[in-house]
């Protein structure tokens, strides 16, 4: 019987009012997320967590004190291993967690890991699209921290991997028909987003995420009005747009509603929860945006972890080290394409 281990990437969240600060530290610290050299970096996140806790605090308050992705993405861990022990009954197979910015750290994983001694490992970013300021530097934590055994295999994306796109759509429509069928609506595809200068680098995950909505839509024929935006802009750069506060405001003028798709969040936290529901449907409110809608993250929607488990079979079955699922390529002068990247260094 060969060992099989899936390792699921996210981002973390606080589990206590006491983890807020050392949270927002650490995603600060990142020098993917703040480019500068470490003795600009670490007192300036030590600054950006210390002004911004309390207001964080506040907000994770509304969630009961603290973020729920790691029971979600633990959820979908233990849904994706009984369908892959289904799908391989003849592998033994476990489906390890590691956060970037929370616990249980890259660190912490990599030694579970290397304790089970896997024959195969399958690094799984629970990012469809990819960034290099979310899955690639998740990955380049692993790479830089585990030490263990067994052949590695990537899966750096999926953006239009047609599990992913189903759904997408079921929610959509299951989120839809709830609200009774309205026609004057729009479908908003929300992504978190970044700043313009880590597109203009060469980051592929605008472009995926345009590649994700429009697959989407295509699938909705009922709604056929649909456009994408981006949320969560913190700091003086300029960020990719059009900003969601901006769509929102833009339908209240309009007369239209929303429903809204949290396109790259697969699970429920701050940016669902609290931006969008809360923060963004107030907005709407004030602005005569309605109805307001918003459909559920992906979750543990079957058709999403039936697409992760097939991307798991795909990918072992590959000789390259880093490939994306659903026939996805990234387009010319996308130099931080992760399938690229891998075979330069190859």
């Amino acid at each position: 019987m060969s060992r099989l281990a899936v390792v699921l990437f996210n981002l973390g969240g606080p589990d206590g009012p006491k983890a807020v600060r050392p949270f927002l530290y650490n995603l600060f610290k990142d020098p993917a997320i703040i480019g500068a050299p470490f003795f600009v970096r670490y007192p300036l996140a030590a600054l950006i967590s210390t002004t911004r806790e309390k207001s964080a605090q506040a907000n994770y308050d509304r969630m009961g004190g603290g973020s729920p992705i790691l029971p979600q993405t633990q959820a979908q861990a233990d849904a994706l291993k009984a369908s892959l022990s289904a799908l391989r009954p003849q592998d033994e197979v476990r489906v390890f967690i590691a956060m970037r910015y929370w616990k249980p750290f890259t660190k912490e994983t990599a030694a579970e890991v290397a304790a089970f001694a896997p024959d195969e490992i399958v690094l799984l970013p629970l990012y469809p699209q990819f960034s290099t300021t979310t899955s690639g530097s998740s990955l380049k934590a692993w790479n830089e921290t585990y030490k263990g055994s067994g052949r590695t295999r990537t899966i750096c994306c999926y953006p239009v991997s047609d599990g992913v796109i189903t759904a997408h759509v079921n929610r959509i429509t299951s989120t839809w028909e709830a609200a009774g069928k309205p026609g004057n609506v729009r479908l908003l595809f929300s992504a978190h987003g970044l700043p313009e200068k880590i597109i203009e680098a060469g980051d592929p995950y605008q472009v995926q995420i345009e590649a994700t909505a429009a697959a989407i839509a295509a699938r909705v024929p009922e709604l056929t009005d649909w456009r994408v935006s981006y949320q969560s802009r913190v700091g003086p750069l300029k960020w990719i747009g059009p900003s969601t506060d901006a769509e929102i405001r833009r339908a209240g003028e309009e007369g239209i509603g929303l429903l809204v798709v949290p396109i790259a969040f697969v699970s429920e936290h701050i940016e669902t929860l609290v931006e969008l529901d809360h923060e963004y449907g107030e907005l709407a409110h004030e602005v005569g945006c309605t109805p307001y809608l918003r459909a559920p993250a992906l979750g543990t929607e079957p058709a999403f972890i039936d697409a992760l488990a097939q991307a798991t079979g795909t990918c072992l079955e590959q000789e390259k080290g880093v490939s994306a699922d659903g026939g996805w390529t990234c387009p010319a002068g996308k130099k931080n394409c992760a399938v690229r990247c891998a075979a330069k260094e190859a």
